[in-house]
């Protein structure tokens, strides 16, 4: 309680103008700023990022590139770019005198190139450098900077010269042949043209496009992932000399048919440049049967091309490489569990010239989230979940392997000036989206082995506030009235500690009785904490006048990994325990709240839970369910990451059918009683829409009060605009009808 107290309010450290305030909107949130990434100047005298604007009239979302001084020194944060186009992902030239960035301008999505004045802070000259077909991004320059890297989607047959084959089953990485191999053929002389192939894919997209036949053949599984069907392409990594232009053509450096990088949700690259420039070490899975396996490796492969060279070997996931400046190791992320995408994420280090793996963090019991090594390679900086928040740790890389957590806050997108001097970072809150953050990357912090923290603990013992080096949203939350987040701990299944979190309504009085809006995180490893959301805002949730109640069960992130496995097996038990005993302590101690007028509402595994809900309990007035699973069986059939059914519940339908059903809530349908809203989309692959819909059937069926909510373009997530704003608004209609009378 004390630690929460300690940085929920850092976004804002100074209290703002008494003035007016109006309860946050719908409208209020997507006028906000959403900022990406801070990427310092290797002079040490800016910061560059995107930032994305909403325009709900429009129903768009774009990104633009702004720039702020490092030093304070050289004003507000100002917009560098405003094409209709949007422009994103800036990345500086390793001499500081121009940046990348990718722009679609030209009507496709290419690299381009802008000059940059360190002095005055402007760019200059901004022009096109690559023109392929397939579209470029995750552009990220080489050292030396002669090359830029970048990725795009291909078809693998195109890199390969006439007569030969893509196959999975070409052998040519250094791997056991027992696997398929990643083909991946030199693009000088073992590969076709670079023109040529541009052509083929340019070819093969203009037919498809023209065709009027639109069927698809499927001779494997993983045809569709997560709101795409697979259609023959593959993501490559090229590489393209910086001082080119459009007529210069990209080289392939992975051809064949696997993609590299993996899929991604955002986060970390997945390749990365070695310092001298002259080899690239990216990460993919070249196991047969990719919907099964989490089996992510890397590998190494020459900027002048050559075969791919697998360095690691861990059965389970290794990702996220980072070379150490002075090119002795590669850092990277790894889980060691095959099969289970939710083991604990550990740092560990390649030794280049031996080969020799290292694991940094076995002293830590927390997931390592981004990370960026010191200038001088001597240690490596990370942010982990820990209890609601996401602090930044440090730890050396040489022994003893003792880790530090340095900064409070929930923090993200770690980066470091040129001189080791200071942290940049993303900092959210649950009052605030994103703003850049800066901190003392010399900061003594506090010992953090296990994950343990205790602030305070020493004389010497506290943890860096960080300076704001953005305010983007200043303005447009100073109008709003907001309640912070206030974080209880009680007692769970099997007397476990819980952490559950609260935000009051924006005009709150102890004295009244509030509804509630009791809402389940997704995941299940997943969390809620001090931390912000543009598709499920507690404070928006709040702001009609609702109380509202978080609580994050076993399988939560941020109370170590035996809290995260303790769902595995067990969706609707002790999991559904803790939020139940959640609930009754949140009855019990804040009298504010209105046991008669409460809601559940949760998304993915929440939707799960919501359903679980509906055939175990009539405690609520009313239940959303957003894209969740509602028959086990049916579910396993229909998703694309078989690896994750499979884990959950130990197995396949047809060998474990009792866990499957014990744990579905259809087979609870005949106590459904509560009224409940179905949501969900029709590109939602992780979860069909055939769940949404059996559910709705269902409970017409029975005649309980429900009603379905379908969005025919949207897939796990509502992301566009006007489809979020009806989102909210038919939510919070239906918990109104039901209990705010």
């Amino acid at each position: 309680m004390k630690f929460c107290a300690i940085v929920a309010s850092l976004v804002f450290p100074v209290a703002l103008a008494a003035q007016a305030r109006h309860a946050f909107t719908f409208e209020d949130m997507m006028a906000l700023k959403r900022i990406n990434e801070p990427v310092p100047s290797p002079d040490g005298r800016w910061v560059l990022f995107s930032a994305v604007e909403v325009n709900l009239a429009e129903n768009t979302k774009r990104p633009h590139l702004w720039v702020a001084p490092l030093n304070g020194s050289g004003g507000p944060a100002r917009q560098l770019t405003s094409d209709a186009a949007g422009e994103d992902r800036p990345r500086w030239s390793p001499d500081g005198r121009q940046f990348a960035y990718i722009s679609s301008k030209s009507g496709s999505g290419q690299v381009w190139i802008a000059d940059f004045d360190s002095g005055t802070g402007e760019m200059a000259n901004p022009r096109q450098l690559t023109n392929i077909s397939s579209e470029a991004d995750g552009e990220l320059w080489s050292p030396d900077g002669a090359n830029i890297l970048f990725v795009s989607a291909v078809y693998p047959e195109c890199s390969v010269p006439a007569g030969e084959s893509s196959s999975p089953e070409q052998p040519a990485v250094q791997q056991p042949a027992a696997r398929p191999a990643l083909k991946a053929a030199a693009f000088s002389g073992a590969g076709r043209d670079p023109a040529e192939e541009d052509r083929c894919n340019q070819q093969k997209d203009a037919d498809r496009a023209s065709s009027k036949v639109k069927a698809t053949i499927f001779t494997r599984l993983f045809y569709r992932h997560w709101s795409t069907y697979y259609l023959g392409k593959r993501s490559h990594l090229f590489v393209v000399p910086s001082s080119g232009g459009p007529e210069t053509m990209a080289h392939d450096l992975t051809p064949g048919d696997h993609d590299v990088p993996t899929f991604s949700l955002g986060g970390q690259d997945l390749y990365a440049f070695s310092p001298d420039g002259k080899e690239v070490c990216f990460t993919s899975n070249v196991d047969e049967v990719e919907a099964t396996s989490t089996n992510n490796d890397l590998f190494l492969v020459p900027v002048t091309g050559g075969p791919a060279r697998k360095i690691t070997s861990n059965p389970a996931s290794d990702s996220t490489p980072l070379y150490s400046p002075d090119g002795r190791y590669i850092a990277y992320r790894a889980q060691f569990r095959p099969g289970y995408e939710s083991d604990r994420f550990r740092l560990l280090l390649y030794e280049r010239s031996t080969g020799k793996i290292t694991n940094l963090t076995e002293r830590f019991d927390e997931w390592v989230g981004s990370y960026v090594w010191s200038p001088d390679s001597r240690a490596l900086y990370f942010s982990a979940e820990h209890k609601g928040h996401a602090l930044i740790y440090t730890i050396p890389a040489a022994p003893p392997f003792h880790v530090r957590v340095i900064v409070g806050g929930h923090n993200d997108d770690l980066g470091i000036t040129a001189d080791g001097k200071r942290l940049l970072f993303t900092r959210m809150s649950a009052q605030a989206p994103n703003e850049i953050y800066s901190a003392d990357a010399a900061a003594q912090g506090c010992p953090a082995d296990r994950g343990n923290v205790n602030p305070g603990a020493g004389p010497n013992c506290r943890l860096e506030p960080g300076d704001p080096l953005t305010q983007l949203n200043r303005d447009l939350l100073s109008q709003v009235a907001m309640q912070p987040i206030e974080s209880f701990f009680f007692t769970g299944s099997q007397n476990a500690s819980v952490e559950g979190f609260m935000v009051k309504p924006p005009d709150f009085n102890p004295q009244q009785k509030y509804p509630l809006k009791f809402l389940i995180h997704g995941g299940p490893q997943g969390a809620w904490g001090d931390s912000w959301s543009f598709r499920w805002n507690p404070e928006l949730f709040a702001a009609n006048g609702y109380v509202v109640i978080m609580i994050n069960p076993r399988g939560s992130t941020g109370y170590g990994q035996k809290f995260i496995d303790d769902i595995n097996g067990d969706w609707g038990g002790r999991a559904y325990e803790d939020l139940m005993l959640g609930l009754d302590y949140a009855e019990k101690t804040y009298r504010f709240v209105d046991r008669n007028r409460e809601c559940a509402l949760g998304a993915s595994f929440g939707g799960y839970m919501a359903y679980w809900l509906e055939g175990h309990t009539t405690r609520f007035q009313c239940i959303v369910a957003h894209d969740g699973m509602f028959n086990t069986e049916s579910a396993y059939g229909t998703t694309e990451e078989l690896w994750f059914n499979e884990w959950e519940f130990k197995g396949s339908p047809w060998n474990n059918r009792e866990l499957y059903r014990k744990w579905s809530p259809h087979l609870s349908a005949t106590s459904f009683k509560t009224p409940l809203l179905v949501v969900h989309g029709q590109l939602d692959y992780r979860l069909d829409v055939s769940e949404g819909f059996q559910a709705f059937t269902t409970l017409q069926r029975l005649k309980v009060p429900s009603k379905m909510l379908y969005f025919p373009d949207e897939g796990h997530w509502v992301l566009k605009p006007q489809n979020s704003q009806l989102w909210y608004k038919t939510v919070n209609d239906w918990v109104d009808q039901w209990v705010k009378r």
